[in-house]
């Protein structure tokens, strides 16, 4: 048996971002119709420590079987080390035999996918008029987030903050989050802020946001009154009532109840959900990451990698 492995410049070069998109738009449509199985992530996070790993399966079963498995380690410290915080490996076996075809590296897969979902979230739901872009974070996130964005709208003015004080190529340094977001038509929050970063007040009406930087029960990057005003899309139900700070810290404190999540993104795109009902609507996409955007993305950089022999095969 051989396996072939991918490294993080291969997946970057046969994972373009436009073309990550539609790949995204086409497995939450696929998730949407039971296509795939996507259950919850486990997370390990030891006492008293600040990194955690995660272990992400997954299944398709039409068209043509398969698994996935990403594992990943989260270290938030490794920002000032020069380090994407997101390190491993996605796995893919055969759907028949369940023999391993190729492991690749995760921090790209992750980079990549994540921000061509918020991608297919904007183009669903931003206004169509959307011309200026606000960033917060300026770490792996924010650099493939502008990608993504400038993927799907044409933004004439790019704003970014950091509450690292660091500035992101493309885009114009603001002073404040309140200053980066004033004017903004999409919003994408892409920081390691455990407590919110955007206030409702700050908002323009008929704004879109992307909340991407928070995935776990007990942090959050959008104040209180921003989600119980905003009409609510996510990218699995069953994982933000399980894991999204954003979704649980107003529904412990009454703000919104069980029936605030207006669709997941998959149902919008099948037409069994309505997406923006009107220009001056708040919308907020909660993305918190699935394996199925990790085994679609992998098995696009296999078989592109398979046809150009890139990377390389070892005996296992």
């Amino acid at each position: 048996m051989t396996i072939r492995v991918l490294d993080e410049a291969d997946v970057h070069r046969l994972l373009p971002m436009p073309g990550c998109i539609d790949l995204m738009a086409d497995v939450l449509a696929g998730l949407a119709r039971d296509e795939l199985y996507n259950p919850l992530r486990s997370v390990i996070r030891p006492p008293g420590e600040a990194s955690l790993l995660g272990l992400m399966p997954a299944h398709r079963s039409h068209p043509g079987k398969a698994y996935a498995l990403k594992t990943i380690a989260i270290f938030p410290g490794n920002s000032a080390r020069g380090l994407d915080s997101h390190q491993g490996f996605v796995a893919l076996f055969d759907g028949d035999t369940g023999e391993p075809r190729t492991v690749m590296n995760a921090s790209a897969i992750t980079a990549i996918r994540t921000a061509a979902v918020s991608g297919v979230a904007t183009r669903v739901l931003a206004r169509e008029d959307s011309r200026t872009l606000a960033i917060l974070g300026t770490g792996t996130q924010a650099r493939s987030h502008l990608e993504a964005m400038n993927a799907v709208r044409t933004f004439e003015r790019v704003l970014v903050w950091s509450a690292s004080g660091r500035s992101l190529e493309g885009a114009e340094s603001a002073g404040s989050a309140e200053e980066a977001v004033a004017d903004a038509d999409v919003v994408c929050t892409v920081t390691s802020s455990p407590e919110p970063v955007i206030e409702r007040s700050w908002l323009k009406a008929g704004a879109h946001i992307n909340a991407v930087g928070s995935s776990i029960p007990t942090t959050r990057e959008l104040d209180t009154a921003t989600m119980a005003a905003a009409a609510l899309f996510v990218d699995r139900r069953e994982s933000t009532v399980n894991e999204a700070g954003d979704y649980l810290v107003p529904l412990r404190e009454g703000a919104i109840d069980e029936s605030h999540i207006r669709a997941e993104l998959g149902d919008v795109l099948i037409g069994a959900a309505d997406g923006r009902r009107s220009p001056d609507e708040l919308t907020v996409f909660k993305s918190l990451g699935l394996a199925v955007e990790d085994l679609a993305a992998a098995e696009h950089v296999l078989a592109r990698a398979e046809a150009e022999n890139a990377g390389s095969v070892v005996p296992f």
